[in-house]
């Protein structure tokens, strides 16, 4: 059984970006669903090794904390043995396994895992089979809408065999692989899963506004939509869309309460061994489309440590 979702707004896993503080800080601002970045089945076996000789566990390699629940740990890769060894370390710490066949970047796609199976029928079988059968935890799944022009929508076909399998909920982004994150998202193609399906449908792509969400439920019938790129630095867009979905009204943010909104990020990564040079991309992103935003962001990219970024953002205060 999936959880009960506090809101129908999710984060979407993005490598780079939804590190555990600003998951949270999603959460805290009404995001119904938080997914950590995708993890590669392989180290999650291998870490475990490291951690037991060390009387650790996976949360070291994985950090996460309580208040982001529900939490969904989205894993990838296809060796079939490997894959249920992970969903099976995975499943005591989070409450959805969630599985990537999205991913459109070459270093995933190359190794058989992300977008590439989706045009493997048998294989894609094999893997729901063996994650539904590995945990009792809710098995979802997160797909593109196929490889190529040619071949774009193999999600019909993927998704019905992920129902077959007892997958509980899909996510679609409406492109394909090769197409990355260039062109329109398809949101026709969600409309069309939704039809098709039984379980429910995440739609995902291109929503920036509270009012692209409003749309993308109106114009597909999806029963969540995922935030991925509008949420970078901008945590207020899960709060604006819960209250334009109630009230058909929202709550304008400034300038100033995005840098404290950064402030308020940067005190939660005291928590967690996230990069600096993660929280220092994190600081540009709290400051697009701002008036200034350009000249604050080529003075962070000089930044060497956390003192000057506090500093830079600090200054900014006007």
């Amino acid at each position: 059984m999936l959880p009960k979702f506090s809101s129908r707004a999710f984060l979407a896993p993005m490598a780079g970006v939804s590190d555990p503080a600003l998951r949270l800080q999603c959460k805290k601002m009404g995001a119904g669903l938080v997914v950590t970045e995708f993890t590669n089945i392989h180290s999650i076996v291998a870490k475990e090794k490291q951690f037991k000789e060390n009387m650790k566990t996976i949360q070291e390699f994985i950090e996460f904390s309580e208040q982001e629940r529900p939490l969904s740990v989205q894993l990838f890769g296809s060796d079939l043995l490997v894959l249920e060894k992970a969903a099976k370390i995975v499943e005591p710490f989070f409450d959805i396994i969630d599985y990537n066949m999205g991913c459109p970047a070459p270093h995933v796609t190359r190794q058989m895992a992300g977008g590439a199976l989706l045009q493997e029928v048998n294989l894609t079988q094999q893997i729901f089979q063996t994650l539904v059968n590995a945990v009792k935890k809710p098995v979802t799944l997160k797909i593109r809408s196929g490889v190529t022009e040619a071949s774009k929508f193999l999600f019909r076909e993927i998704a019905e065999i992920a129902e077959n399998e007892g997958i509980q909920m899909i996510t679609l982004h409406p492109r394909t692989v090769s197409q990355g994150y260039s062109g329109n998202a398809d949101w026709n193609m969600i409309k069309e899963l939704k039809e098709i399906s039984n379980m429910p449908i995440v739609g995902n792509g291109d929503i920036i506004t509270p009012e692209d969400a409003k749309t993308m439920i109106d114009e597909t019938g999806c029963d969540y939509v995922m935030i991925g790129r509008g949420a970078m630095g901008n945590p207020f867009l899960f709060e604006q869309i819960n209250d334009y979905l109630k009230t058909g009204s929202y709550k304008e943010y400034s300038f100033t309460d995005r840098l404290d909104s950064f402030f308020d990020y940067l005190h939660l990564t005291n928590n967690y061994k996230i990069k600096f040079a993660n929280i220092k991309t994190q600081a540009m992103r709290f400051t697009k489309g701002v008036h200034g935003g350009t000249k604050l962001r080529s003075k962070i990219t000089f930044s060497k440590n956390i003192e000057e970024l506090e500093k830079i953002m600090n200054n900014a205060y006007i």
